[in-house]
């Protein structure tokens, strides 16, 4: 029996203490964390990474549905909403809820909801399990080929010659990849975007910023020994002085 991490969310301390309670009977129930709002729940679902989350949806501040719109695609959980208010139910279909439990929360209801989780789960599982297979065909190919950067953005996989690659800023855990007047987004960080690409033609001239010396067409020197590179008509970056010999050793060439 596959474990269900889970976490559970409501603003009534005695509504979290019922919940708990009625999902102890479920062995593949772990409970890792109990919040009482919508801020709480969604710190927790960033650093947890939960399977699942039984969600209030009427909460002062941030609500259920906000919660669900403000987390990322890749940690997104399967969510089942537990409310008093019988009109949101279909705002949790259109949110692709696995259940809608009307509190008091009867005990069919929550064994159907349970049931339900791990059946999607399963599914998922199995899809992840191709995904890993495809994926693993595709580093086969760009060992052999040119090399591609490989996207994910839920169940999309997006592959992007690096040779067709300009530039690339990021922020914080996520790059921006700039290729033929198209930006991807990857999740990652630009020292393992880096770590990615071929060494010869990408090189880090901020610490936000790698560029594909091959798209550079010009120049442009900065006081304090920083740089403009002009990519085309209409793109620039800038070289900050930490780097500033990357460059120097480009020109030179």
């Amino acid at each position: 029996m596959q474990t269900i991490n889970t976490i559970i969310v409501d603003d009534e301390p005695l509504a979290l203490t019922l919940l708990s309670a009625k999902l102890k009977q479920f062995p593949q129930i772990n409970i890792l964390a109990q919040c009482s709002n919508g801020r709480q729940a969604l710190e927790q679902i960033t650093s947890l990474s939960p399977d699942l989350i039984f969600l209030d949806i009427e909460m002062p501040g941030l609500n259920g549905l906000e919660v669900i719109k403000k987390v990322q695609t890749d940690i997104m959980p399967l969510v089942i909403f537990t409310t008093a208010f019988e009109q949101y139910a279909l705002d949790a279909f259109n949110v692709n809820a696995v259940d809608y439990i009307l509190k008091p929360i009867d005990e069919q209801y929550i064994h159907r909801a349970v049931e339900r989780a791990s059946t999607r789960l399963v599914n998922i599982n199995e899809e992840n399990h191709e995904k890993s297979k495809i994926l693993a065909a595709i580093q086969s190919i760009n060992a052999v080929e040119d090399k591609k950067v490989v996207i994910k953005d839920g169940n999309e996989i997006t592959l992007v010659e690096q040779s067709q690659i300009e530039w690339i800023d990021a922020a914080g855990d996520y790059c921006c990849i700039h290729s033929k007047g198209l930006t991807h987004i990857k999740r990652c960080t630009i020292a393992s975007m880096l770590d990615e690409l071929d060494p010869q033609y990408f090189k880090r001239i901020h610490r936000s910023t790698i560029v594909n010396l091959n798209y550079i067409n010009k120049v442009t020197p900065l006081s304090k020994g920083e740089y403009f590179l002009h990519l085309n008509e209409f793109e620039k970056v800038k070289v900050s002085r930490t780097y500033k010999e990357t460059i120097k050793a480009f020109l030179s060439k």
